[in-house]
């Protein structure tokens, strides 16, 4: 990583002088976004218990850790492939499992994608654009609560971005090693959160087809190599999956078949894009009903503005006016090459997450993030050097009123917020563009207007970031950023309380309380003496009381508790061989969703714990007969 960033910063007649401040500026920006990811991340306590529970028994079991099974009883994988929680589980083996070991390492690979950025943009269009670029990412609200999250979009966007440097390696002289690395990154991003990788290829097959400095059966046949190589790393874990014996490995949670094929074309594949139940998903109300509904502008809308779409406006136009710029330039020209490869990553991941029918959150906008920040980075500098010309003071003038405009409108949706910040962006905004028009004439001057130009880009999404920093970060739906003016960051789930966590180092645990379970119940689980302490319907009602009582629960169903595993046969055994001790009622919700749940209370007396209503397994109401033959 560190040769990777550090390469060819000194040039050719380059002072040792300006080597020293340019890698100064970039140790600044790198820490600046460690000390901003890494702050205060124990407040948000586990974060997603679901996954925390996953890591839980990863740390137990070897084949749990293989599979990204749920529990160590390998009943069900999590609904995702397990690359992100790979990263947490090497963490918590070694540290030990606490909020500080799962989401620190989060938070490092959102500076090594920093990082990567920097690099990439560095070696076209120098330190100055690729510092902008990095600025940009490293305080987008979005990434701010993706890389303090256990979610898998931290690593999707980290394998993203690298693949994206491996081409911009690859077109400056056609190397196929280059280009095959590239492919084997996004590959690994599928292990993280399949199909979202695969939106940037667009982006990367476009730059390196256009301008590779070779010819072009040469190229296609390179880029079919390194789609070879997508496949390859991507499809190592799905052969292992796919070819292990079902029978002797956990449920693929998410699908009606056990396939990992299923999964990445329904639940997480066409099931997002088309929003059918005949691909997993449950339709396309409000979006699957966790964001706004599906178009063009949905990256403009409430639920979407402030977390990645402050510079959007100002990065498609200047995408147009690199490209103009650039229109003469030979074919190989690597700035144009970039310009394309940010462009249609852009463009293509927009278009994508805005006509995506089936469930989306706002939050999968972190991979828009790098393509947002490469464009801001490269054509706003391209730009600024023209500011000598009338032509190009005037095109930034409008750029940065445009972008003054619409961060206005974007903080007008969270009124309560900083009602003062409004004011200064537009205020910060009107100087910069008097300033550029004024034609500035000296150094100083052109510095100041400099400065005023990126306050009036990063003001508002710095406060949203730092906002999202002092806001603990958990469940399954987090924003970032204050409420906007209609109700919340989701009306469904209640703001997350503030968590008390002694200092990073140390093997941590969550009080009861702090995971909302009744000492009284942790207590039974941690005393059941059996494989499972308890069974319940659903990730999220399963993962509270693992956590809390750090014991394996069964969870019936999946996240959703719609997954056909385990069977109301094999829970039957599972219970006759006295391998699980309780079942959890679950909540409303969920509480019909398995058959599991009607036999449980059919035959079992109930009782109430904490609050929490519990079956005895070891105590039916009357003689259980054995599970089916």
């Amino acid at each position: 990583m560190t040769a990777a960033v550090a390469e060819r910063l000194p040039r050719v007649g380059a002072l040792p002088l300006q080597i020293r401040h340019e890698r100064l500026a970039l140790g600044l920006l790198l820490a600046g976004t460690a000390a901003l990811y890494v702050s205060d991340l124990g407040a948000s306590g586990y974060s997603n218990d679901y996954y925390s529970a996953a890591v839980q028994s990863m740390t137990r079991s070897w084949k749990a850790f293989l599979f990204g099974s749920f529990d160590t009883g390998n009943i069900l994988t999590t609904d995702k492939p397990p690359a992100s929680l790979w990263l947490m589980t090497l963490s918590a083996r070694i540290f030990g499992l606490s909020s500080w070991s799962l989401l620190v390492p989060i938070a490092l690979t959102g500076v090594a994608t920093v990082a990567l950025l920097y690099a990439a943009v560095r070696r076209v269009s120098g330190p100055h654009a690729a510092l902008l670029a990095g600025t940009v990412m490293a305080l987008t609200p979005v990434a701010v609560l993706m890389f303090r999250i256990n979610n898998p979009d931290a690593l999707v966007t980290l394998m993203v971005v690298a693949a994206a440097y491996a081409t911009v390696r690859a077109i400056e002289a056609a190397s196929t090693w280059w280009l095959l690395l590239a492919g084997l990154l996004v590959g690994f991003g599928f292990l993280a959160k399949m199909g979202q990788a695969f939106v940037v290829v667009p982006g990367l097959a476009l730059a390196y087809l256009v301008a590779a400095p070779t010819g072009w059966v040469r190229r296609i046949r390179q880029l079919v190599g390194s789609g070879i190589a997508i496949v390859v790393g991507a499809g190592w874990w799905v052969a292992i999956t796919e070819l292990w014996p079902a029978g002797d490995r956990p449920y693929i949670s998410g699908t009606a078949t056990n396939s990992v094929l299923e999964l990445a074309l329904g639940y997480n594949g066409l099931g997002r894009l088309l929003g059918d139940s005949k691909h997993g998903t449950s339709g396309g109300e409000r979006g699957g009903g966790f964001a706004s509904d599906p178009g063009l502008l949905r990256m403009f809308s409430d639920e979407v503005g402030s977390q990645v779409a402050w510079l959007l406006p100002a990065a498609l136009i200047l995408l147009l006016v690199g490209l103009w710029l650039t229109r003469r330039a030979p074919r190989t020209d690597r700035l144009r090459a970039s310009l394309l490869l940010w462009g249609a990553w852009t463009i293509v991941t927009a278009a994508v997450f805005s006509l995506a029918a089936g469930d989306f959150h706002a939050y999968y906008t972190v991979t828009l993030a790098p393509g947002v920040a490469g464009l801001v980075g490269m054509g706003g500098y391209e730009l600024w050097k023209h500011r000598a010309t009338l032509r190009g003071r005037a095109a930034l003038a409008l750029i940065v009123a445009l972008t003054a405009l619409w961060a206005v409108v974007l903080l007008h949706r969270s009124p309560d917020f900083l009602p003062w910040l409004s004011w200064a962006v537009a205020l910060v905004g009107l100087l910069a563009v008097v300033t550029l028009l004024a034609k500035p004439a000296t150094r100083h001057w052109a510095t100041i207007t400099a400065t005023l130009v990126m306050l009036t880009g990063l003001l508002a999404p710095a406060a949203y970031a730092v906002d999202t920093v002092t806001t603990p970060q958990t469940g399954g739906k987090p924003s970032a950023g204050p409420e906007i003016h209609h109700g919340g960051k989701d009306d469904a789930d209640p703001q997350p309380k503030k968590f008390e966590i002694s200092a990073p180092g140390g093997d941590a645990e969550l009080t009861t309380p702090q995971l909302g379970l009744d000492p009284a119940v942790v207590t039974l689980l941690q005393q059941a003496g059996t494989k499972w302490s308890a069974a319940t319907v659903g990730g999220r009602d399963a993962a509270v009381p693992a956590l809390a009582s750090r014991t394996p629960v069964m969870c019936i169903g999946g996240f959703s508790g719609t997954d056909p595993a385990p069977t109301l046969d094999q829970f039957q055994g599972f219970v006759a061989a006295r391998e699980v001790r309780y079942f959890i009622l679950p909540e409303p919700s969920r509480r019909f969703k398995s058959p599991i749940t009607k036999w449980v209370q059919a035959n079992y007396s109930d009782s109430v714990v904490g609050g929490q209503t519990l079956y005895d397994l070891t105590r039916p109401t009357q003689p259980q007969p054995g599970p089916a033959r």
